[in-house]
């Protein structure tokens, strides 16, 4: 199977012929099609395994027509941590190059007023960790009603860290007819619990990573030499 056969746009498949694919990954495979065909994906794959790759991509096929307004992002991605949600921002430059898309990013430890500035201009997709978002939203800067997807990543660890609450407040400003992608490594029972709560009929696509050798390791044969039994015998 190739990017090709999966329904992306050429100026996606011409992004990641680019970047030096050509094969997608088993999440990749079992995601992009329903992603595209607007159906709610239950992913469960771990970091390493290019899930980051399988919402974007068909996001920004998807995000072709259409154009930003003012304050209202047309789709949302929540990341638990600034350096998650950065990279997801990277990848959005790497296969979105063909496109006039507008990303803003809303992390802590950035001027409110420059995330701001970028918000008035429109923006078509927004990547924000839970607490930064709520901020905007709370200062009157952002509206919700018109996102089209909702992406959650990195579930368990939105868990571990405290944000379910959040997540689950921002949910509701957000249209009930939206799409929604969620990720997470593993399923306990409360985020089994969450998505429930947040999805329609998903699509559940379960990948585990495969073992593999460390890329790095060498290995060396060392030749000793005989064992000196006379010299042994002089010493003891």
């Amino acid at each position: 199977m190739t990017f090709a056969d999966l329904g992306l746009s050429q100026k996606v498949l011409s992004a990641v012929s680019d970047a030096g694919y050509t094969s997608p990954t088993p999440i990749q495979a079992g995601a992009i099609p329903h992603a595209l065909a607007g159906k709610d994906i239950l992913g469960i794959a771990q970091t390493g395994t290019g899930k980051t790759a399988a919402f974007v991509l068909p996001m920004i096929t998807r995000l072709e027509k259409g154009r930003a307004r003012a304050r209202m992002p047309r789709t949302l991605i929540l990341e638990p941590t600034r350096e998650l949600a950065a990279q997801v921002e990277e990848n959005f430059v790497k296969y979105g190059k063909n496109h006039r898309l507008t990303v803003a990013l809303l992390i802590g430890g950035v001027s409110f007023d420059d995330q701001e500035r970028k918000l008035e201009r429109g923006a078509d997709v927004l990547i924000a960790t839970p607490g930064r978002l709520l901020d905007h939203f709370e200062r009157g800067k952002l509206l919700l009603t018109g996102v089209e997807i909702l992406v959650i990543d990195e579930a368990d660890r939105m868990l571990d860290m405290g944000f379910i609450p959040d997540i689950e407040r921002i949910a509701k400003l957000i249209p009930f007819t939206r799409q929604t992608l969620f990720f997470s490594a593993t399923m306990p029972p409360e985020i089994t619990k969450l998505t429930e709560q947040f999805l329609h009929a998903p699509v559940r696509v379960e990948v585990s990573r495969a073992a593999s050798a460390g890329v790095n390791i060498v290995q060396r044969l060392v030749k000793s030499q005989p064992f000196d039994l006379d010299f042994t015998r002089r010493w003891t």
